[in-house]
């Protein structure tokens, strides 16, 4: 790892004993010298690593990851809020999981994202070392090894080691990076400025129609809306709108003729004095999961959106 720069490392472990040990021995400084420290993990992990500190770990603060990180672009913030209400503290301490057993496809695919971006949002952070657990015993093969790739290091046995397998990040890539494509059966509704009022009946109409309730549905159709007035100011003047339904909820497509050439687009907290460019922002408040993606052929977020928030 380079000094003075932030440090991302893939902390692999396997079964609760081994997490436990790794993040004690992780966090051993921070406890010592009270520096700040926080835990974005699960409440069963929490439990665990609190009884293993003790009360010398007092300081260290906890959040469950699977409430703040349900949806993967909200983890961004939080470390970036971190990081800005420390400035000046000297060494900052994280631990963050965003990949559990029960994600699904789509939702792995982002968390991939998540720690791929991490590199660029935390770039500055020269004071963080940021260790992110992967649980090999019960995440496929294929998901750990991904999950690994996207960090600088690697931390074993206690220590931390350039991870080899590790080739940099590179923004246009995840911006291309495709999604599945939509079913077959989905429902599709072109738009464009004039027949906004129309999309959004349409949208209520799908939401109402897979059992969310009103204000839920309220969520879906001004998220909806955030991302489709984007396309026609920006997308060419209008796009194309598809529905689906997908794990019990809502899937919400937005296609257009546009290119988005910031990879964190939609994951920083925008400043209060800024006009304009917060509805992808939006959208992820409303939505459990959002993706972006832009190539040369245009650019596509899909929302998915369960009934209950």
């Amino acid at each position: 790892m380079l000094p003075g720069a932030f440090r991302h490392e893939a902390m692999p472990y396997c079964g609760a004993e081994q997490f436990v040990g790794l993040a004690a021995s992780f966090l051993e400084r921070a406890v010592q010298e009270r520096e700040p420290a926080l835990v974005l993990v699960d409440e069963p992990k929490q439990a665990q690593l609190r009884d293993a500190l003790g009360p010398a770990g007092a300081s260290v603060t906890y959040r469950d990851v699977r409430v703040v990180g349900r949806n993967p672009a909200h983890i961004i913030p939080v470390w970036r809020s971190f990081v800005d209400d420390h400035a000046g503290h000297g060494a900052l301490w994280g631990i963050g999981e965003p990949l559990w057993p029960e994600r699904s496809a789509s939702e792995i695919a982002e968390c991939h994202q998540h720690e791929a971006l991490l590199n660029l949002a935390l770039a500055d952070a020269a004071t963080l070392t940021l260790a992110c657990p992967v649980d090999v015993g019960v995440l496929a093969p294929a998901t750990v090894s991904a999950t690994v790739r996207c960090h600088p290091d690697v931390r074993t046995g206690g220590a931390a080691r350039v991870n080899a397998a590790y080739s940099g990040v590179d923004p246009l890539a995840l911006l291309s990076d495709p999604l599945p494509a939509a079913p077959g059966d989905a429902a599709v509704f072109p738009f464009t400025d004039r027949n906004l009022q129309a999309l959004r009946a349409h949208v209520a109409a799908a939401a109402a129609a897979h059992g969310f309730a009103l204000d839920r549905t309220g969520d879906v159709v001004l998220a909806v809306d955030e991302v489709a007035t984007n396309s026609y100011r920006y997308g060419g003047g209008g796009g194309t709108l598809r529905t689906w339904a997908s794990g019990g909820g809502l899937v919400c497509e937005i296609e257009d003729g546009g290119r988005f050439s910031d990879p964190l687009v939609g994951r920083r907290r925008p400043s209060s004095d800024r006009i304009g460019g917060r509805g992808l922002w939006i959208a992820n408040q409303l939505c459990d999961l959002v993706q972006v993606r832009s190539s040369g052929e245009g650019a596509v977020v899909r929302l998915h959106v369960r009934p209950t928030p």
